[in-house]
Parts: structure tokens; C-alpha cells; sequence
């Protein structure tokens, strides 16, 4: 590990802009709660290979329940990959191989006999760019339940509204709610994608660069919203965005050329980075 030396102060701009920021809301990030709930995801020595490529170099990480951790570092070095193992969405992906050890609540999600299924429903994704079906709201919301089996309306009813409400969009689509999807505004697509997430009822959420394709008054919604998400769920956010990271999250990991450089609080990553390769490119250094 390359440490950090004579810091300058760039460091703490990044994390002071980003309080100044949150300072309209009631979640200031010098004040996030520290309670350890304990372990969402514990992953040991994963290496990933696309063919003859090693994406992923012995990555470790105790990813902590109830907590937004997100994921920084440049383009191409691993964050997203590492993100779609914890689905398993590299599946899909002909010439992936993995090695080492992803465990969710205590169980290893790589045993032959894990239900997929069952797995993406316990592990929801939100993608980079909104993706509703071209379908009624109702219909993207009760897409997941239907699959699942639930076919009672009164009941499909009640899960369309809460998870829509949990969204903070049900205000926006309630009288809306046979109307396509795809006919709303980029911030409200993807926040129905978020309810749509949230209809099955995960127990983590994964947002590969959720606001990346938003305007600044969606991205400030979708990041309110995170933060009253994680009372209940936990989240783990890919992000380009320094300040986005600074704000929202509990937890940081700083990828660089597929490995882990260093992962800690938050407050410690931005304010005080043990490793100069992490000040380097929160400071803009290289990215």
C-alpha cells in the first residue's frame, strides 16, 4: 500500500462541498448513524476471469446491512463487474469464470444448488439508465409479485401503492397508473424501476450508476431516496460522481485495475485515505 503523504487539502474539499450540499436535508454525513447491524455481504479472495482476462484480483469486503456503500474508482476497473457477482448476472456471460467466496446473510450465493431465482429476487438491480417495460406502471410493478405467484388483486393493489410510496413517486403516477411507463419523465422512469426493485421485496438493492443519465433535480431525488431506503434495505451504489459517493454513502471502496485499494468509512476514505493512489484520484489526479 502506497501511503499517503503531506496531504493537501483537496482531500477534504470534496467531503466538505458535499456536507454543505446535504446540509437542506436531515441526513448530514458527519452525523450518519455508525450502528453495526452486522454483515449484508462478505465476499473473500474473489478472483474473476472474462476468458484469458483477470477482471477481478482477490477483491475482500464485509459490505455492512443497513448501509449505503458505494463504489469508486476509474472506468474499466471493476467496480460494475464486481457489483453483478453479487446476482450473479455474470452468469450470463459465456466466458466468465470466478473463484473465492460471496456470501449473502452467512450463505455462499456460488453453491451449485442456489436458486437464481430466488437470488435476484433477494438482490434487486437498478441500471444506469432507466429500463421500465413497455407496459402500463400497474403492469411493471406487478410483473415480479405475478411471477412469484401471487395473483390476488386486492393484494397486487396494495403492493403496487407501497412500493410506489417507498419510491416517492406514488404522488406523481397514482392517478397515472394504466398509463406506459415509458411515457414519464428519466428521473421518474427510474424511480418506478426502483419500485418496481423494491415490489418483491429484496433484502439488498444494486444501482450500477442510477443518475448518471439524470438531470440534477432527479439525481437530488434518487439520492434522497437511497437514504431513506437503507432504513430497511441495504444498498451498494457503482458511482463516477466524488461528491454523489461523499453524500450518500456510509461506506466507500475505491477500485483501481480490478483490486480493491482500500475500503473504510466513508468520512475516513475522503477525509483521511490511507493508500495515495486513493487521494490521487478522489483529488482528481487521474481518473
Amino acid at each position: 500500500m502506497e501511503k499517503v503523504k503531506d496531504k493537501g487539502p483537496l482531500v477534504d474539499d470534496i467531503y466538505k462541498k458535499a456536507q454543505q450540499i446535504n446540509k437542506k436535508n436531515k441526513s448530514i454525513i458527519a452525523q450518519r448513524n455508525v450502528e453495526d447491524k452486522g454483515t449484508a455481504i462478505l465476499v473473500k479472495d474473489l478472483d474473476l476471469w472474462y476468458g484469458d482476462f483477470k477482471a477481478l484480483k482477490k477483491i475482500n469486503m464485509d459490505i455492512k446491512k443497513g448501509k449505503v456503500t458505494a463504489f469508486i474508482g476509474p472506468s474499466g476497473c471493476g467496480k460494475s463487474t464486481t457489483l453483478k457477482c453479487f446476482n450473479r448476472m455474470n452468469d450470463l456471460v459465456d466466458s466468465c469464470r470466478i473463484e473465492g467466496l460471496i456470501e449473502i446473510d452467512g450463505a455462499d450465493i456460488y453453491k451449485k444448488d442456489v436458486d437464481l431465482v430466488s437470488l435476484r429476487r433477494n438482490v434487486g438491480m437498478v441500471f444506469q439508465a432507466p429500463n421500465p417495460f413497455s407496459k402500463s406502471v400497474y403492469d411493471n410493478i406487478t410483473y415480479g409479485p405475478k411471477l412469484s405467484g401471487i395473483k390476488d388483486k386486492d393484494t397486487l393493489d396494495g403492493i403496487v401503492e407501497n412500493s410506489l410510496k417507498a419510491a416517492a413517486i406514488w404522488d406523481e403516477v397514482k392517478d397515472k397508473l394504466d398509463q406506459n411507463a415509458l411515457s414519464f419523465s428519466g428521473g421518474q422512469q427510474q424511480r418506478i424501476c426502483i419500485a418496481r426493485t423494491l415490489s418483491v421485496n429484496p433484502e439488498i438493492i444494486l444501482m450500477d450508476e442510477p443518475t448518471s443519465a439524470l438531470d440534477p433535480i432527479s439525481t437530488s431525488a434518487i439520492e434522497d431516496l437511497m437514504d431513506e431506503l437503507k432504513e430497511k434495505y441495504t444498498i451498494v451504489i457503482v458511482t463516477h460522481n466524488m461528491q454523489q459517493a461523499a453524500r450518500i454513502s456510509d461506506q466507500t471502496a475505491f477500485f483501481l485495475t480490478g483490486e480493491v485499494i482500500e475500503m473504510d468509512e466513508t468520512k475516513k476514505i475522503f477525509e483521511d485515505p490511507a493508500d495515495k493512489r486513493t487521494e490521487d484520484y478522489i483529488t482528481g489526479r487521474f481518473g
